[in-house]
């Protein structure tokens, strides 16, 4: 079946990006991927492209330099190279403190790109109707969007970042083209929120991934394993949330590949119940290995699991990025987060190697249950 990188950092005219003209300084595309995506009204895939733009030459004069936005402009930040850490092409390290401090070496904006109903190509770039910063607490980027309809309402969540906070946002559009910022929804490192297609017993429901650097340990032999889990929430107004009292879907002590995990695409209703695709993350090297696994949720209560398995849905693929091979920073890497219906098989997106975007269609029976 189907399975194609559709939109690279060479596809994007950096001339009608949001910050052209505005930085003082060459920039260009490091990543286009992690895309939301969505059905739009005239039957059209609508991809929310993540567009990481970073500095040409980020070190310069002995100073690194970080990509910030304030009160409609871009400006950049200058750390001494002593001062950081950089091994990670994505961010520098300050180091001292107590605490993880970084700062980006690359400012994240959305594109909203229109693909054909398959995902097989793309239709249009809609540069007047892109997502960029417009906050304090958006200074350093907003990321990784995640499309649910519900109803006849689009929901988006991003990830928003500033040293205020990391949080996750939310956007509401009657058209998936013109989007209201709402505002924080969710605080500090609870990110990876995916709204569910539908009301459960008349409430919002979303899946969350809190972050922390403490967690407390199952008893000895548990099926479970302490670490970043997917947990649930409800809410009344797709505004309001509050944590749901029982776990979600929660890292197996049977397999690594899960010593970290997210949320990947909001979860849609079949016959079976809630289909979730999330990622899992094997440790290895400076990113880990990162791969696409799925579970189905009971329709009525969503912290039960029907099914499951611990084989991956998606890995990464060599062979789409080989043509790309020059401008990749990390491999391994498959970060699934949309699907959308096409009749016998669903359309999915993922961003492929924090470098562009990639759609897979994969047959409905995946998900069957075992004969």
């Amino acid at each position: 079946m189907f399975d194609q990188l559709v939109f690279t950092p060479a596809d994007i005219d950096l001339s009608r990006s949001p910050l052209a003209g505005k930085v003082g300084a060459e920039t260009y595309v490091l990543g286009a991927f992690n895309p939301g995506m969505t059905r739009l009204a005239n039957g059209n895939l609508l991809l929310m492209v993540r567009v990481a733009e970073a500095l040409r030459e980020p070190v310069k004069g002995g100073n690194v330099h970080a990509i910030r936005w304030q009160d409609g402009a871009y400006l950049r930040d200058a750390w001494p190279l002593q001062m950081v850490d950089t091994k990670d092409p994505r961010k520098f390290l300050i180091p001292g403190g107590g605490w993880k401090v970084m700062a980006l070496t690359s400012l994240s904006w959305l594109l909203p790109v229109e693909l054909d109903a398959e995902g097989r190509s793309v239709v249009a770039v809609h540069y007047d109707k892109a997502i960029a910063p417009r906050t304090p607490y958006q200074c350093y980027g907003v990321e990784d969007a995640r499309i649910s309809k519900v109803g006849d309402r689009y929901l988006m969540t991003t990830c928003s970042v500033s040293p205020e906070r990391h949080s996750t946002t939310l956007y509401s559009s009657a058209d998936a083209l013109d989007w209201q910022l709402e505002g924080i929804v969710l605080d500090h490192q609870n990110k990876d929120m995916l709204i569910f297609e539908g009301l459960i017993g008349g409430q919002y429901w979303a899946q969350t991934r809190p972050l922390g650097d403490l967690y407390f340990t199952y008893p000895p032999g548990s099926e479970w394993r302490a670490g970043p889990s997917i947990n649930l929430s409800r809410s009344p107004d797709a505004l309001h949330w509050k944590p749901h009292d029982k776990p979600g879907i929660r890292p197996h002590a049977a397999t690594v590949s899960t010593a970290r995990m997210g949320g990947g695409t909001p979860p849609i209703l079949t016959d079976r119940g809630w289909l979730s695709l999330w990622h899992g993350v094997e440790p290895s090297g400076v990113v880990g290995i990162y791969r696409t696994y799925w579970s189905i949720l009971d329709k009525d209560d969503p912290s039960i699991t029907i099914a499951t398995q611990h084989a991956p849905l998606l890995e990464a693929n060599p062979a789409l990025t080989e043509p790309l091979k020059d401008q990749m920073y990390v491999d391994n890497v498959v970060f699934t987060t949309g699907i959308a219906d096409a009749g016998d098989f669903y359309v999915v997106a993922s961003g492929e190697a924090d470098l562009a975007c990639r759609i897979t269609h994969i047959a409905k029976t995946a998900f069957d249950p075992p004969v």
